[in-house]
């Protein structure tokens, strides 16, 4: 099995960025199938990574530092691997979700990161809180992740997705490192008014605390905020944060006058 899943922009066009996606708890790369091709058809280079091994709950803080330099590795490879011929076509933009959002978050506070997996931006969906635990049966599960039928039955009938995932604590001190963390690159953060698992008070402390971050809330969206009944508009909302990124975050669009 290969390492990693890709998505290529359309024959004949130039690629405009590349983005590398970690999924979070239970995951699987396929999880990310219908994201990946969505933003490889405008033109993106999408690499899908497994999901990090971040550990027990209890795991202190020289554990993580190990387990994230362990992940640091994976990225950088990920994204050296997709390089074309002229090298990794810039902006490099690390997406990740839930625990991969939060693996992505403190791995960027850390002054031992590498300088392959170095960002020019970061998109954090679905990151968890401290209380982010869910149990349950797998249709209790399936209701904190999505609304969305299609994704629902992905879910479902990937015998590889770990079933139960959401009811694992998220470890204390990956939380304080990936809130905690300072970056100067340009963060779009995603959530669902609706994802029981999501701390809102602490987004929009972690959002302003930033110097250049968006929080962006979806409208009746549940955990699996990448993957929910909205990804469409999810998806162009990131597709909008690309195209602001290469135009140094100065809108193309402005709205000057509606009726609705």
């Amino acid at each position: 099995m290969t390492e990693y899943t890709d998505h290529h922009a359309p024959r004949g066009l130039r690629t405009r960025a590349t983005v590398v996606v970690v999924p979070g708890r239970g995951e699987t790369r396929d999880t990310y199938d219908r994201l990946g091709r969505r933003l490889a058809a405008d033109a993106y280079r999408v690499r899908v990574i497994d999901a990090p091994d971040l550990g027990a709950p209890d795991l202190d803080a020289g554990d993580l530092a190990a387990r994230l330099r362990t992940f640091d590795a994976r990225l950088a490879a990920a994204a050296d691997g997709a390089a074309g011929e002229d090298g990794v076509v810039r902006p490099l933009v690390l997406l990740g979700a839930d625990t991969g959002a939060l693996a992505v978050a403190a791995l960027l506070g850390r002054d031992d990161a590498s300088a392959a997996t170095t960002p020019d931006a970061v998109v954090l969906a679905g990151l968890p809180g401290r209380s982010a635990a869910a149990g349950g049966t797998w249709e209790e599960e399936l209701d904190v992740r999505t609304s969305c039928p299609a994704h629902r039955g992905a879910l479902t009938g990937d015998a590889r997705v770990r079933r139960g995932s959401l009811g694992e604590a998220v470890p204390d001190a990956l939380l304080a490192a990936a809130h905690d963390s300072e970056t100067g690159v340009p963060v779009l953060i995603l959530t669902g008014d609706a994802d029981p698992l999501a701390d809102h008070d602490a987004l929009v402390r972690t959002a302003k605390s930033l110097p250049r971050a968006r929080l962006s809330v979806v409208r009746g969206g549940h955990h699996d905020v990448l993957n929910d009944l909205q990804h469409r508009s999810v998806a162009a909302e990131i597709v909008t944060f690309l195209e602001t990124l290469r135009n140094d975050l100065v809108p193309l669009i402005t709205v000057e006058s509606s009726t609705w």
